[in-house]
């Protein structure tokens, strides 16, 4: 449980976000800051495409997609993919799908983290 602008957000143990509609920017910012991370313009990229994802797909998007679409956005082919991945994980130390799952107020992944 974590308390967001006087508003109490129930969570798991893990810190996921037991319903999806508490999500808001504050309550990412406070599960950045329990995770100690600073979010940058490049942070909240990532957070609503994964937002964007789950809303079209709902599910989250793999390993796999989102290092595809990471290399399609910066204009170049999916070919260096060990780069992004250092990349992700410079980001999102704990995990890229997992640590954005979370940040986005998505469900825990449970499948296809990298795949």
């Amino acid at each position: 449980m974590m308390n967001v602008n006087n508003k109490t957000i129930e969570t798991d143990e893990e810190g996921y976000l037991l319903n999806p509609d508490d999500w808001d920017e504050a309550v990412a910012e406070a599960i950045a800051e329990q995770e100690g991370l600073k979010l940058t313009d490049t942070h909240w990229g990532m957070i609503y495409y994964f937002r964007e994802y789950y809303e079209d797909h709902m599910r989250h998007p793999s390993m796999h997609t989102f290092l595809k679409t990471l290399g399609k956005r910066h204009g170049k082919r999916y070919r260096d993919t060990k780069a992004y991945r250092d990349f992700l994980y410079q980001l999102f130390p704990k995990g890229p799908v997992q640590m954005v799952c979370k940040l986005a107020g998505l469900p825990k992944p449970v499948d296809e983290v990298e795949e």
